[in-house]
């Protein structure tokens, strides 16, 4: 019987026990599935009638697309801007200046501390003022959804790179590095692979957030799928729940599809990636003879 150290190879008692609780979960779940069927065919939510209308092309010209659209519309905005926020803040917090790192806490600490939907509303109602013109609705949502996510985010960043090894940097310095060479080539090219399940999470709850205009009436999924197209086919609105609902798990693992393969290329890069070859009794990056080797090989290796 193979065993490990985390794991324990189930013995006869213990197989039988999974198995009776595996039937037992089967049926939990069978149970409750089928007593949201019954609730829902007690009040008619099955009938063909009221399901008929998502077989039309024109529900989902007029109604789904175009929410659809304004949903991924302001989340592609909001997350490029959240990313630069979260990068620049996150990597103003690391600075060696007191008078650069503590602001940038600051307003990542605030920004982080409120709620979204408060945010969000303060933003719609000053923006008239701040703006003069333009879709408010979309300006404050975007604009609420950058920084709220871009404080999470820089926290990300913070903790991405601090959780390097110091030996890297150290390595770097070695070198003859300056800190924003080991900052660009060093640190953040390893930091990125950790921090990117945190950085994907983020950015589908980014996703998710932006049903939260439905508030201000900005025209996205949530709008058009759950308010204005239940108006306009009466008795639909469960329906146009479990639609709307199944979109947005498809547009989430679409996202976290996308950010594995990313991660996965740039590991692949990483790991085919030849160091440079220098001439015989040349030193790396020009330091001094014999500075190619040793920790000072190993960020060069990295940074590579």
């Amino acid at each position: 019987m193979s065993t490990s150290v985390l794991f324990d190879t189930p013995g006869p008692r213990a197989r039988v026990r999974n198995a009776l609780l595996t039937v037992l979960g089967v049926v939990l779940v069978g149970t409750v599935l089928y007593l949201i069927y019954a609730g829902f065919d007690a009040k008619n939510q099955w009938d063909g009638r009221i399901w008929e209308p998502f077989l039309r092309a024109e529900t989902w010209e007029f109604y789904i697309i175009p929410g659809l659209i304004g949903t991924l519309r302001a989340a592609a905005v909001a997350a490029v801007l959240a990313l630069i926020f979260g990068a620049v803040f996150g990597l103003a917090r690391l600075s060696d200046h007191r008078w650069i790192r503590i602001p940038a806490g600051a307003v990542v600490e605030i920004f982080r501390s409120i709620p979204l939907l408060l945010l969000i509303f303060f933003i719609f109602y000053l923006a008239p003022s701040l703006f003069g013109g333009g879709d408010y609705a979309f300006i404050a949502l975007v604009t609420a959804l950058m920084l709220y996510n871009g404080s999470v985010l820089a926290e990300v960043v913070r903790a991405g790179v601090r959780a390097v090894p110091k030996g890297q940097s150290e390595a770097a310095y070695s070198v003859g590095m300056r800190k924003n060479q080991v900052m660009r080539l060093v640190l953040l090219p390893q930091a990125v692979t950790a921090m990117m399940p945190a950085i994907v999470s983020q950015l589908v709850v980014l996703l998710k957030d932006t049903a939260l205009g439905y508030i201000i009436a900005y025209v996205d999924l949530l709008n058009t799928g759950f308010k204005i197209l239940p108006a306009a086919f009466f008795g639909s609105l469960i329906p146009a729940a479990i639609v709307i609902g199944i979109i947005y798990i498809g547009l989430n693992m679409a996202l976290s599809a996308l950010a594995n393969w990313l991660e996965k290329r740039s590991r692949r890069s990483r790991k085919t990636a030849a160091p440079p070859v220098a001439p015989p009794g040349a030193s790396v990056l020009g330091v001094g003879p014999g500075a190619g080797s040793g920790a000072g090989a190993e960020a060069v290796a990295t940074m590579e």
